[in-house]
């Protein structure tokens, strides 16, 4: 298949943002937002699950809508997007594991199988799993299915190792941020970009939520007993900034090219 950028596609490249040390350093700390702002919600603001997972899941829609409407990469509208995904995938799972009392063994494992089909369909229609060629509609729904499903596979592969297996938050974090470095140096020692990428992307996930729960959780649970509410508001107003700079430069960007 032809990936070359064509008249009919041009209009859509630059749909997510290049792959850079302040995109990792965000999507951790969506991550992190993703479980510390759900179990606000949920249990210190008192909307319980099914509210919040209502609330959550339309702002999520209303998010994505806008994000497919776009025709290029929006720096406030990409995150904000990733934030909820975050929010709402760590809810799945918690309904999954709390609400459904299915097994993290289980819930891990048919996540797992569903990214790699999501992975499987997305390849035999694209014959790519590139980020960096997501320029028309179709691959962009294939890449935020992806992204929803990394985020409740993280999130379960997370709970089982630090509650179900017991590694404990700092442990947890640890043997996550671990396997980050690892594919880090398989990806600089020349291992495939693609391949790399997707791996690293799931890993943040529990990584991420590991280093939340460690933040959040009472002291006689393993954590620092920061709290949800001051956890989520750091992490979010780190983000916040970041992204600010990211849309500053974006909008830079656009209008030098307009004054060409």
């Amino acid at each position: 298949m032809n990936m070359s950028t064509t008249p009919a596609t041009s209009q859509w490249i630059n749909k997510v943002p290049e792959v850079t040390l302040s995109f990792w350093i965000i999507k951790i700390m969506s991550t992190t937002v993703g479980e510390t702002g759900a179990d606000f919600l949920a249990v210190n603001a008192g909307f319980g699950q099914g509210i919040t997972r209502a609330v959550m899941g339309a702002l999520l829609v209303i998010a994505l809508l806008i994000q497919l409407r776009t025709r290029r990469y929006t720096p406030w509208i990409y995150w904000l997007t990733v934030v909820l995904v975050s929010v709402v995938g760590t809810l799945i799972t918690d309904f999954l594991t709390d609400g459904l009392g299915v097994s993290l063994y289980i819930s891990t494992s048919v996540f797992a199988l569903v990214l790699g089909y999501i992975f499987l369909i997305w390849y035999w229609a694209e014959r790519s799993l590139s980020i960096h060629q997501i320029f028309t509609r179709s691959r962009e729904s294939f890449y935020w299915s992806a992204i929803l499903c990394t985020f409740a596979l993280g999130t379960a592969a997370g709970d089982l190792a630090t509650e179900a297996i017991g590694l404990g938050f700092i442990w947890g974090a640890l043997l996550f941020g671990t396997l980050i470095v690892i594919i880090y140096v398989a990806w600089r020692l020349g291992g495939n970009a693609v391949l790399t990428f997707w791996i690293a992307y799931i890993l943040t996930r529990p990584f991420g939520a590991a280093i939340g729960d460690m933040l959040t959780q009472a002291k006689t649970y393993g954590g620092l007993g920061i709290g949800a509410m001051w956890t989520s508001a750091l992490f979010l107003s780190v983000i916040i900034i970041l992204v600010v700079v990211a849309q500053c430069s974006a909008n830079r960007h656009k209008h030098a090219q307009l004054t060409k």
